[in-house]
C-alpha cells in the first residue's frame, strides 16, 4: 500500500496531517499547485514499511513556470493600455468646441 501524508501548519491553531490512501502523487501535486495545500511542513510518501520525505520533489513539480522578465515589458503594456483608453474616450477639447464657435470660425 502506498499513500501520502501532507502536514499543514496553521501556526497558533496547530497542525493537521492529511492522509488519504486514495490520493495519488499526481493529485497531491495538483492540490499544492492549486493552493489547496498551503503552509506545508512536510510531505511523506509511505510505501509498505518505508517512509520517504518527498516534500522538495513535490513542491518543485507543483511550482508554476517562471516567466523571464525579458519576455514581459510591463511598462510598454501599461502605455498601450493607457493609449487604448484615450483612443476610446472622446477628446474633451473637441467636445467643448462646436462648429459655430466665433473664435474658431
Amino acid at each position: 500500500m502506498q499513500y501520502f501524508v501532507v502536514m499543514i501548519d496553521y501556526g497558533r491553531r496547530g497542525r493537521e496531517a492529511i492522509v488519504d490512501p486514495e490520493v495519488t502523487r499526481r493529485e497531491v501535486v495538483a492540490r499544492v499547485s492549486s493552493g489547496e495545500y498551503r503552509n506545508i511542513s512536510f510531505i511523506h510518501e509511505i510505501a509498505g514499511s518505508s517512509v520517504e520525505d518527498v516534500t522538495a520533489d513535490i513542491l518543485s513539480e507543483a511550482c508554476l513556470p517562471e516567466i523571464e522578465s525579458e519576455e514581459v515589458d510591463i511598462q510598454s503594456a501599461r502605455f498601450d493600455h493607457i493609449h487604448d483608453l484615450r483612443k476610446h474616450d472622446p477628446d474633451e477639447s473637441e467636445a467643448l468646441v462646436s462648429d459655430d464657435d466665433p473664435i474658431r470660425g
